[in-house]
């Protein structure tokens, strides 16, 4: 379901080793930012691709009988197999859902600034939808091809959300944000929908996001 198989673990004396299966893609992160001239960078299609896998990775936690919020979603913890299908790794901050009549979990704020959703930031709120917050980010990576947070870019630019979210909306600016390396290989009714869908993902109040599944389908 998307989701990193744990093979199997290695105890010995004081030495702990948990084994995964093995990613031969490496992470999303790698491939979005660590520009190698040796690398062809993702394509449009190859994005859209990896975007639905980790939504339904995100879907499968959130459905399950114990909901679980995955807490720490950034792009990092998504890796790759051979044919660019991706899996969410990486569950060191996961967290059992809000009990049967609850809408959250209050917990110590852990996680990656620039992914985090602010409710859990402000408060220590946490909903299953701060993991959609943090979908939306991975997304607007997907789509510019620049880092959540970047202390090397200019003052009001380092926190992407903050900098790109005014523009999604608008036809003209939503080309100045797109990937320059993916430039034609995606037509206008694309861009948007998935500018459309990473705002919803991207609300201030968790109540008016989509849900994973919703994303998903």
């Amino acid at each position: 379901p998307n989701l990193v198989k744990l093979l199997g673990y290695c105890w010995d004396d004081d030495e702990l080793l948990l084994v995964y299966e093995f990613m031969p893609k490496g992470s999303l992160e790698n491939h979005l930012f660590r520009r190698n001239p040796n690398i062809e960078p993702l394509s449009w299609n190859t994005r859209i691709k990896i975007a639905i896998g980790a939504a339904r990775g995100l879907a499968f936690l959130h459905a399950s009988e114990k909901q679980v919020i995955y807490r720490d979603f950034k792009a990092s913890n998504i890796l790759l197999d051979g044919n660019y299908n991706a899996k969410i790794s990486d569950f060191g901050l996961a967290k059992l859902g809000p009990a049967v009549g609850a809408s959250h979990v209050t917990t110590r704020v852990m996680g990656t600034y620039g992914y985090a959703a602010p409710e859990y930031i402000a408060t220590g709120h946490l909903y299953v939808k701060s993991d959609v917050y943090g979908f939306g980010v991975v997304l607007l990576e997907m789509m510019s091809g620049l880092r959540a947070l970047d202390t090397k870019r200019p003052t009001g630019q380092q926190n992407l959300v903050e900098w790109v979210k005014p523009n999604l909306s608008n036809k003209r600016k939503l080309k100045t944000i797109m990937d320059a390396r993916i430039d034609g290989q995606y037509s206008q009714k694309a861009a948007q929908q998935a500018a459309q869908l990473t705002l919803k993902c991207l609300e201030p109040d968790p109540k008016n996001r989509p849900s994973m599944k919703e994303v998903v389908e």
